[in-house]
């Protein structure tokens, strides 16, 4: 059941939109979730000229202290402070937010955002599952809402230029494409459970989830390795390199086969996601391919050597080979592989979001949503190929899937599409 009655939600999404479109009015933004990347979308959204941070909302009050403090010392004046995103997003103060949340409220906080009138920026993956992807694309397209996902590679310039390249024949046909995500993790080791820290509202951080008891090891991002609040590195850092994949090959659509194999090596810990990961993808005239490594490795050609780990994307065409990763993009032309092209990084930082949160504030006033550099659409496609993988891997073997119904050929792997939601946190069937 929707939170809002369908006459209110138009009554304030229509309000929320005449307000964002004033000729000189700061975007007010409140930001939902204030993990390690909320501090980046702080000071993105900070920077703008049409923006400031108006609200802040965590479930842990020492979380939601620091950023309402951080917010402050960034320019904004008095940003209110929320422990209950449901209490933020009625707020009318409120223009669009951001979401920074645990993978497995995403979705929930995207459909209710658009409900309550609000143009959203989530961070990736946009869905915990496949399901619950479509849901939100659906709320977007019904409320006429403004959706960002956080996959900023498709605003940083470099990037951006590759693609372009690959898309003018400069390797030629490109036959595969493969992502990397060789990203050093150590055991989490094993904690016991026990009680829930003061000043945390484990509630409304379960949220969707089922319930079960406070364990430390589940919590402050180490919940990226349990099935019921992350998707493993395949679906944390998996889909900037999944949507540069399916990007470089021109594909609009989900593929229509899948095969994904790993385990957890090495380690005897409470993490119950792959830590080696290998997934294929079939389209009718081309792969991608995308592996994780967490543990020690060697790179893969040009990829970048970068804080311990090698994360970026390979193109395999009939006239050449091109490897894009954070700092660059180099071009290997003919039987000799000879550098032909390179680019170079040329954005403050590597990676950084600010351009990508300068296009969504654009978009959030002139409500152009084809201007959108990751649209909902297209993070729902590149989330949902990091799910086909978890999926593949949980049922062990490979896996047919129908791009139009997205569904798969077997009720077992269907069965993971989505998930048991709990009361009252439930991502709703009709939007």
């Amino acid at each position: 059941m929707n939170r809002r009655s369908f006459l209110g939600v138009t009554l304030v999404s229509a309000a929320s939109t005449a307000r964002i479109q004033g000729a000189n009015d700061a975007i007010r933004v409140g930001i939902v979730g204030f993990g390690g990347r909320a501090h980046d979308l702080l000071t993105a959204f900070s920077a703008q000229p049409d923006c400031r941070i108006a609200a802040i909302c965590d479930i842990d009050q020492g979380r939601l202290n620091e950023g309402v403090y951080l917010a402050r010392k960034a320019g904004s004046a008095s940003p209110k402070a929320f422990q209950d995103i449901r209490k933020l997003l009625d707020d009318k103060d409120v223009d669009a937010v951001a979401i920074a949340t645990c993978n497995h409220w995403h979705a929930l906080a995207t459909i209710w955002a658009c409900q309550a009138g609000k143009d959203v920026y989530v961070e990736k993956p946009a869905s915990h599952n496949i399901w619950e992807g479509r849901r939100m694309v659906e709320a977007a397209r019904k409320y006429s809402r403004v959706v960002q996902v956080g996959m900023q590679g498709r605003s940083i310039t470099h990037k951006r230029q590759a693609i372009e390249m690959l898309h003018g024949g400069v390797i030629g046909k490109v036959y595969m494409a493969k992502g990397l995500c060789f990203k050093r993790r150590l055991s989490i080791g094993k904690k016991p459970s026990g009680p829930v820290p003061q000043g945390v509202d484990y509630d409304q951080w379960l949220g969707p989830a089922q319930w079960r008891e406070f364990n430390p090891n589940r919590f402050h991002y180490n919940w990226h390795w349990f099935w019921d609040t992350g998707n493993g590195d395949i679906g944390n850092q998996g889909p900037h390199q999944m949507d540069l994949a399916r990007w470089g090959l021109g594909k609009k659509e989900l593929p229509r086969n899948v095969h994904s194999s790993g385990s957890k090596f090495l380690y005897d810990d409470d993490q119950e996601t792959p830590n080696t990961q290998l997934a294929e993808f079939s389209y009718d005239d081309c792969q991608v391919v995308f592996e994780v490594r967490g543990l020690l490795t060697t790179g893969e050609d040009s990829i970048t050597f970068e804080s311990g780990n090698f994360i970026g994307n390979l193109f395999f065409g009939s006239e050449g080979v091109m490897a894009l990763d954070a700092r660059g993009c180099r071009v290997f032309a003919g039987e000799k592989r000879e550098l032909a092209k390179e680019l170079k990084l040329i954005e403050a930082q590597p990676d950084d979001p600010a351009p990508h949160v300068a296009n969504f504030l654009s978009v959030a006033r002139s409500r152009k949503t084809q201007e959108l550099a990751a649209g909902i659409e297209e993070g729902h496609l590149s989330s949902a190929m990091c799910h086909m993988a978890n999926v593949s891997y949980r049922v062990g073997r490979s896996l047919v899937f129908d791009p139009v119904a997205e569904t798969f050929d077997g009720g077992d792997a269907n069965a993971l599409c989505s998930r048991q939601y709990r009361s009252p946190f439930t991502v709703p069937a009709r939007v």
